[in-house]
């Protein structure tokens, strides 16, 4: 068993070694773009901390365990929205909401990023609500592009004369290999502990694989605390939540199949929707997230977790 455990909290540095590796060169690529930072950091950020979700998911699916994806991904969100961006809250003193979540595109956000929890009420995911999911999704994407233009800039992108763009490509390529091959043992590990434990994979995914695959966001939480720029932290967070709906849906056509959950689900999900009720208040109020308001969000995350231990 002692071997096993180590083997699951290497396969954990590795996601985070890779992810590492992989944002540091998006983030240098992305200076070459005359965009607000908080745009770069929804959309290329948010997809790049999101990598090590879809490699869990593609991993879970070759294993045939569809429930591990589903979980992660839900208890992901949950993490962000909980823990990390309360975090952020406390360690900045609060967190100023972006220009571009102020009115539609804030509550179209969380509506997006809740459909997983809206979608797996009744225990089961399928094509349908796939499709549903990435349309959704396309739509968002689609409005908060618009307030800065960000795929016209991304047309007529020209590299600066001190970013060598293979040696960053490389970069982003190894690192993206190391975090799908730490991903295959996470799912491997996941399975065993499942079996040694008579737990479900979808439980050990909502609780321990979603902090794990979430290590880069946590580690922008100090890096925005130092530096002073919660606006990339907060883009990222909410990108990174948003392409967690983006990829329940992309996971799940790629499956072919419906995933159905078991009756271990239900806690996670109203903790949630709950918590996205909550932030949704906390940030229309003031359009602040306050250091009170995120120590009210990172006590919730705490009972989240202590409901789910004393449970099962």
């Amino acid at each position: 068993m002692l071997a096993h455990l180590i083997i699951y909290l290497l396969s954990f540095v590795g996601v985070w070694v890779g992810s590492g590796l992989a944002i540091k060169s998006v983030e240098r690529l992305s200076r070459t773009l005359k965009v607000s930072s908080f745009a770069i950091s929804f959309i290329t950020l948010g997809f790049f901390t999101s990598i090590g979700e879809l490699s869990v998911g593609l991993n879970s699916i070759i294993k045939n365990d569809p429930e591990i994806y589903v979980g992660n991904l839900i208890g992901a969100t949950i993490v962000i929205f909980m823990l990390t961006i309360p975090l952020l809250a406390i360690l900045g003193n609060s967190i100023r909401i972006t220009p571009e979540f102020k009115g539609f595109n804030l509550a179209a956000s969380l509506v997006v990023i809740s459909l997983p929890v809206i979608l797996a009420m009744d225990g089961r995911i399928g094509r349908t609500d796939s499709f549903s999911v990435l349309i959704l999704f396309t739509l968002l994407l689609i409005s908060v592009q618009s307030r800065r233009g960000l795929i016209e800039k991304l047309k007529s992108i020209t590299p600066k004369p001190n970013i060598k763009l293979g040696k960053e490509l490389v970069k982003i390529a190894f690192g993206l290999a190391t975090i799908f091959i730490s991903s295959r043992f996470i799912v491997e590990q996941t399975l065993y502990f499942s079996s040694l434990l008579h737990i479900s994979p979808f439980l050990i995914s909502l609780m321990v694989i979603s902090l794990g695959t979430n290590i880069p966001e946590l580690s922008l939480v100090l890096r925005s605390a130092f530096i002073c720029n919660h606006q990339i932290a907060f883009g990222n967070y909410v990108g990174s939540a948003a392409f967690n709906t983006f990829l329940l849906g992309l996971l799940t056509l790629i499956y072919g199949n419906t995933v159905y959950l078991t009756n271990s689900y239900l806690i996670s999900l109203l903790f949630l929707i709950f918590g996205l009720i909550t932030f949704y208040y906390f940030a229309r109020t003031k359009n602040t997230i306050s250091r009170l308001e995120g120590v009210f969000l990172l006590l919730l995350y705490i009972t989240f977790i202590s409901t789910e231990i004393i449970l099962h």
